[in-house]
Order: structure tokens, then C-alpha cells, then sequence
């Protein structure tokens, strides 16, 4: 029984569906000793300066933090080289995501993005009432000239996912600028880089070779995968100041907190080091890719902190096996499994019980 009247969109949709954690299928299995590969977390702390900051800041938690991240901003537009009147902040960039859907889609509003990609983004189009218009990947990859011819007056997003989730395909940004230059510039485009720090791959950046000419552009980052803060939710966004000004309109009260502003600008700080440890994960990607492939699996190019293995129907046999022997992985029942990059233990743990499924 349902209390109350929600809303119907509300409650005719499901819910996001985070990963399973390990302990979760320790127990639904009666297994111990299980291993998470489905969230894209990084598998490695922050550097010792970033959370020797935020444990230093924890004694303040008493007051609210600075609604709107002022020192935050400050730090990333130094950092990217943009106006502060150009940086939003919100609660990872999926909270940023969720704020440019209420300040842009009105019910019956249409919203283009590639599919599969990230399962927020459904999510968002029906709290909102839009329309999605999901446009099928072709191996794997963005067909952007599909994109662009679903785009109509109706339109009001085009989301892209660079790096997609869960394909780790991407595109290089003369692409997107090329999509950008075929539709209005009424329709913003957003591009989600939540795995840009991930990519090895010369794809250009979309803040200097895009914003500037594109102000219907926005580039939505994070500081939860590749800086190890994904507990601490601070993303941050950068669009024209018009944009900024609407989407902060309607940022929940302190979304994102204090400790989290305090890590988000240790991390800034502290990026040298943090490159190190990225160095870690995209050689341990590379060598799962090569692994896999070596073993006959089908693997796209990977550009984020994850692999993709497209398996089909397969996907619902060797999921819930991978999961019985202590491997959580990311199940997309009919496509494939998504795999996140840990340590090389666990990456090993991975591949030696795939081969002998």
C-alpha cells in the first residue's frame, strides 16, 4: 500500500540502483572475504595530505559549511583557468547532473543522450517528467550523428557520457564540437567527464577547446573516482556564468559539506601525487584489458577506471556466478558486466575466477 498521492512519474519509475557491496553478498551467499568491483570507487585512500586536511577540518563540523563553496570556486577557476562566475559546485557531478534537469526540463521536455550510459540519467528525466530520447550505441561507442538528428525543437539537454559509463568508450572533443555546431544554441549540451583524469588517450578538453566558442556547453567533473572522495560527494561544473547562475538556484541547501570542501581543495593541492596514483589504476587497466583479450573476451577500448565486457545473455549466467565466489561486479542484465579497476590483487582475484567459470 502506497501512503500518500506521490506523484505519478514518482512512483511508476525505479529507483537508482547503486552497486552491492561486498558485505551485502557475504551474506545473501554465506561467503566471506568477498571483493567490490561495482561501484568505480577508487580502491586506494586519498593522499595522506588530503585526509590529514579533512580530519583536521572534522572539528568544525558543528557549523554548516559555506553554502556556496566560495573557496571551492575560487581554487577551481585558478585551477582550469576560467572565471569563478563560471564554476558550479554540487553534491558529486550526478548532483550537479539532477540540479540542470530541474532548472531546464519541464514536463514533456526532451532530453537526447546515448544509451547505455549512465543509469542517473533516466532517473533524472522522469523526476522531472521529460522525455527520453535514448540513441543506441553502435560498437560500443557514441553515434553522434544520430544524436544530433534526435535533437528537436523539443529539446532540451543533450547529455554525453566521456568516458560512457558503462562502455569506457570516448570520443575525442573535435567530435562533440562537431555535433555542438549541428544543433540550436538553445539546447545545452552537457558532457559528463566524471572518469576524465582515467583517460591516456589525446582527446582535447572540452573547457578550453569548447566553452569558450560554446556557451551552451557544460562540463560537469568530479572529485569522487580519480581523487578518492567518493564518500564525500563535491563535484563541480563548468558552464557560462547565465548557466552557473540558474542551476545554483536550485542547489539544496549546503549539499556539498564542508569536509568535502576542504578535501575537494587538498586534492586540488595535492595533485601531483594524486597523478601517481592514477598512473597505478590506468596501468592495471590496461593490463586487465590486455588480459581479458588474451583469454578471447571481447573488450572495447577502455578510457575509464573500469572495464566493459559486453556478454549479451550470458551477462545473467556468469554474473550471479562471479558474485557466489566473492566478485561483485556490475550486472546490465541482456548487455554485459561492468568491472571496476582495483588493486592488482583484486583485479587477479577477477580474471582467475572468470577462467574458471
Amino acid at each position: 500500500m502506497t501512503v500518500g498521492r506521490p506523484r505519478a512519474t514518482v512512483a511508476a519509475m525505479n529507483p537508482y540502483r547503486p552497486g552491492k557491496s561486498a558485505t551485502q553478498a557475504e551474506e545473501e551467499h554465506g561467503i566471506s572475504e568477498a571483493v567490490k568491483l561495482a561501484s568505480n570507487e577508487n580502491p586506494y585512500p586519498p593522499v595522506s595530505s588530503v585526509v590529514e586536511a579533512v580530519a583536521a577540518a572534522a572539528t568544525e563540523i558543528n557549523r554548516y559549511g559555506d553554502h556556496g563553496a566560495l573557496k571551492l570556486r575560487h581554487a577551481l577557476a585558478q585551477w582550469l583557468g576560467v572565471d569563478t562566475e563560471q564554476i558550479a559546485t554540487g553534491c558529486g557531478s550526478v548532483g550537479l547532473l539532477q540540479q540542470l534537469f530541474l532548472a531546464y526540463v519541464d514536463p514533456g521536455d526532451e532530453v537526447v543522450y546515448p544509451w547505455p550510459s549512465f543509469e542517473a540519467y533516466p532517473v533524472d528525466v522522469r523526476i522531472t517528467g521529460g522525455v527520453e530520447v535514448a540513441v543506441p550505441l553502435v560498437d560500443h561507442c557514441f553515434d553522434l550523428d544520430a544524436v544530433a538528428d534526435a535533437v528537436t525543437s523539443r529539446t532540451k539537454l543533450v547529455v554525453l557520457a566521456n568516458p560512457n559509463n558503462p562502455t569506457g568508450t570516448a570520443v575525442h572533443v573535435e567530435r562533440i564540437k562537431t555535433l555542438v555546431k549541428q544543433i540550436s544554441d538553445e539546447v545545452l549540451v552537457v558532457i559528463d567527464e566524471a572518469y576524465r583524469e582515467f583517460v591516456t588517450a589525446d582527446l582535447g578538453d572540452p573547457i578550453t577547446d569548447l566553452l569558450f566558442d560554446h556557451p551552451n556547453v557544460v562540463v560537469l567533473r568530479t572529485f569522487s573516482k580519480a581523487y578518492g572522495l567518493a564518500a564525500l560527494r563535491a563535484g563541480y561544473g563548468v558552464a557560462d556564468s547565465s548557466v552557473v547562475e540558474q542551476i545554483d538556484k536550485v542547489l539544496i541547501p549546503f549539499a556539498v559539506n564542508h569536509l568535502a570542501q576542504v578535501g575537494a581543495i587538498a586534492a586540488i593541492a595535492a595533485e601531483g601525487e594524486v597523478q601517481v596514483v592514477i598512473g597505478r589504476l590506468t596501468d592495471e587497466r590496461d593490463r586487465m584489458v590486455s588480459a581479458l583479450r588474451f583469454d578471447g573476451w571481447e573488450v572495447p577500448d577502455a578510457q575509464a577506471n573500469f572495464v566493459w565486457l559486453p556478454l549479451g545473455q550470458r551477462t545473467n549466467e556468469i554474473f550471479p556466478e562471479l558474485e557466489r565466489q566473492g566478485v561483485v561486479v556490475r550486472p546490465f542484465p541482456n548487455v554485459g558486466i561492468r568491472v571496476t579497476i582495483g588493486t592488482p590483487a583484486e583485479n587477479d582475484r577477477f580474471l582467475n575466477t572468470l577462467r574458471g567459470l
